[in-house]
């Protein structure tokens, strides 16, 4: 892949940062079955919080930290995505759309559906339904493993955790004090190795493009030491509901 111009892709590291990946993915193909009726109209990405379409609070930080290009996996009113952000300009990014058609692929098989754009690097995954305080300059500048992930306390409306937090900052799938993943991290297309086989009761494996989601390869990953994590202790918002929403943008319009 190209970048949007020489200038850019040539660029320093700023005094004090790091070099951080290049390419970033954010999930926006969900049809957001809990936020109706607004998700009728809108997607849920592009609901707003403090004046600023979900989305757009990413799409800024990943400018911040150097990222060039951005993958944005779009399904539901695919549409209003790049009619409302463009080409990406405006933030200093190169958006590439990737339209799932009106089922989406679900979080491995976009994600795989993807790679073509993202490269063999490490790249940023943010889910694009997400909101969080949380700054992705604190993500490691390298991992060594599958993926790195970013993990919250277990919000109050949530059953359980998702994942364990070990003292040498391994990720594992079971554990005394389950977190919860954020939504946030850093994953190297060799999560894939033998997709098949880790997600072979997927309904939708056979399918073209294939549909399945990605927890089975982080499970197996994590069994094989290739999963690290932080744990965020700041502000972190599942936006899955009217509710939230709401509760969240009342936050900013506080004095």
């Amino acid at each position: 892949l190209r970048g949007r111009s020489a200038r850019r892709d040539a660029r320093e590291p700023r005094v004090g940062s790091r070099m951080s990946p290049a390419r970033a993915m954010i999930f926006a193909a969900g049809r957001g079955e809990r936020m109706r009726p607004l998700t009728d109209q809108i997607p849920k990405p592009l609901l707003k919080v403090g004046g600023k379409h979900l989305i757009e609070w990413h799409l800024e930080q990943l400018s911040a930290i150097g990222i060039v290009e951005v993958v944005i996996n779009i399904s539901h009113l695919a549409s209003q995505f790049p009619q409302t952000l463009g080409d990406g300009s405006r933030w200093n990014l190169k958006i590439h759309y990737l339209d799932e058609g009106p089922m989406a692929l679900e979080t491995g098989g976009g994600m795989l559906n993807a790679l073509p754009l993202l490269g063999s690097d490490p790249f940023v995954l943010v889910n694009g339904d997400v909101w969080s305080d949380f700054k992705l300059s604190e993500l490691p500048a390298e991992i060594r493993g599958d993926a790195h992930l970013v993990l919250v306390d277990k919000p109050a409306y949530a059953a359980h955790g998702d994942f364990a937090l070990d003292v040498d900052g391994q990720v594992q799938s079971a554990g005394s004090n389950l977190l919860t993943y954020a939504g946030i991290g850093i994953y190297r297309s060799t999560i894939f190795e033998t997709w098949r086989m880790a997600c072979s009761d997927a309904p939708g494996l056979l399918e073209t493009p294939p549909r399945f989601p990605i927890a089975p390869l982080l499970r197996r990953a994590m069994r094989e030491g290739k999963v690290s994590g932080q744990h965020h202790h700041g502000r972190w918002v599942d936006v899955g509901t009217p509710e939230r929403l709401h509760a969240l943008d009342t936050e900013f319009k506080r004095p």
